[in-house]
């Protein structure tokens, strides 16, 4: 179904029949939820002819690298590479991840930590399932960098509208029995 309709075509027809199977149970999941897992596993491009890029025939990468390298080609004039979309298992497709350490929480434990360490590989921490494994900020929302140093200042108008009522009470009171001492709130009288 792939090489004949296409990876639109293939999504569409997965996240149909998963759905059936569940609503077939009286389970009702978002569209979305699944839509995001078949991305994951058709993210992924074999190279069929490497044409004037630096990506090796018979390998399979991302398909965000493989259009990223042929507009770099392309931009310079050289040839484009070719290749064909691969539809990955859900443990292949989280297994074949950048992220080593994100790979590794997920099966395979063994193996893909032995592998990373003999290629000397290190994890830039770009995904969100690798930073709360380390227990960092996410890289989403208030987690991204731009984000961090923001302060919210209110406005004067806000303050004034905010505190106006505030100004009406009398907190003399209060102020001139700070001894420290605790204070039992049935002997205490607040001034009306």
């Amino acid at each position: 179904m792939l090489r004949i309709l296409g990876p639109r075509a293939t999504q569409v027809h997965l996240v149909n029949e998963i759905q059936e199977v569940y609503r077939s149970q009286g389970v009702g999941i978002h569209d979305k939820h699944i839509e995001v897992i078949v991305r994951q596993m058709l993210k992924r491009i074999t190279v069929l002819e490497a044409g004037d890029s630096e990506l090796l025939p018979g390998e399979l990468v991302e398909r965000g690298r493989f259009e990223t390298e042929n507009r770099r080609v392309v931009s310079t004039g050289g040839k484009a590479a070719s290749g064909r979309p691969e539809l990955m298992g859900i443990t292949k497709a989280s297994l074949a991840t950048e992220s080593w350490l994100s790979a590794a929480s997920f099966q395979e434990t063994t193996r893909v930590l032995t592998d990373a360490a003999l290629s000397e590989k290190s994890d830039p921490l770009l995904g969100l399932k690798e930073n709360v494994i380390i227990g960092k900020l996410i890289p989403a929302g208030t987690g991204l960098a731009r984000y961090r140093n923001i302060r919210v200042e209110p406005t004067e108008e806000a303050k004034a509208a905010v505190y106006a009522a505030y100004d009406e009470y009398d907190f003399t009171p209060f102020e001139s029995q700070g001894s420290g001492e605790a204070v039992r709130l049935d002997e205490f009288e607040v001034p009306r």
